[in-house]
């Protein structure tokens, strides 16, 4: 299955890059809506067993049970366009941001658009954050846009664990569970793109992270400059 990831899982997709910004624009369009979105980005938490070995103690997370710390970004069809699946449970989602190969691609400016986080990331030039203290119906129409399209990545998320129960607790050591995983999300693309019957979902809300690195001070320019010229 490994060898299907990059077909199946790629960034920003399987659409037209103008077709996946343009489904996200709707998703927020009865509000006003966020342009120029090409991905939304999360980390969701795969419980696993306690793992044996000395490291045993980085796969606790900050609810207190053993997981591997899973970073997806996904697109407004709840695709998944991006996948790390190795992390453990302890990483914040912000080192592991920082730490992928999409983060680098991204801050070379390879990709047009920005993607969409919650507050525990930073805001960059190409990663729009929420504020945490909207003041203004300007920002705080900004953060209920931006609340509305970053749903998609919840929605994803719980799309893929309905699918595949076994997400919800493996039973296996770290590295096998990153190989579930990863297949796992191979299998929801293949049946997303068929356009199989999704399963019925319960929203899957993973507790927010408190930010552990500052803003940059152009990407907090770039986020004042889409509020002033989209939502004043």
């Amino acid at each position: 299955m490994k060898s299907l990831v990059h077909i199946f899982i790629t960034f920003p997709g399987h659409r037209r890059f103008i077709h996946i910004k343009e489904e996200f624009y709707k998703i927020a369009v009865c509000v006003t809506a966020i342009p120029n979105v090409t991905g939304t980005v999360d980390c969701t938490h795969i419980r696993i067993q306690r793992p044996s070995g000395a490291h045993e103690g980085d796969y606790v997370n900050r609810k207190s049970f053993h997981s591997v710390n899973v970073q997806m970004i996904c697109d407004a069809d709840c695709l998944i366009t991006n996948l790390e699946a190795k992390w453990p449970g302890s990483v914040h989602d912000s080192r592991i941001f920082r730490a992928s190969r999409i983060y680098q691609r991204l801050s070379l400016g390879e990709f047009s658009g920005v993607l969409l986080g919650d507050k525990g990331y930073a805001c960059e030039t190409f990663l729009m954050t929420p504020l945490t203290d909207p003041q203004t119906p300007a920002q705080q129409a900004y953060n209920h846009a931006h609340a509305k399209t970053r749903a998609q990545t919840e929605m994803t998320f719980s799309l893929l664990k309905s699918r595949f129960q076994c997400l919800h607790q493996l039973r296996v050591s770290p590295d096998r569970a990153s190989d579930m995983t990863v297949a796992c999300t191979v299998l929801h693309n293949i049946a997303s793109l068929r356009k199989e019957r999704a399963p019925r979902v319960a929203l899957d809300v993973d507790w927010d992270n408190a930010a552990i690195f500052p803003d940059d001070r152009n990407g907090r320019l770039v986020r004042e400059q889409y509020i002033a010229n989209y939502f004043s």
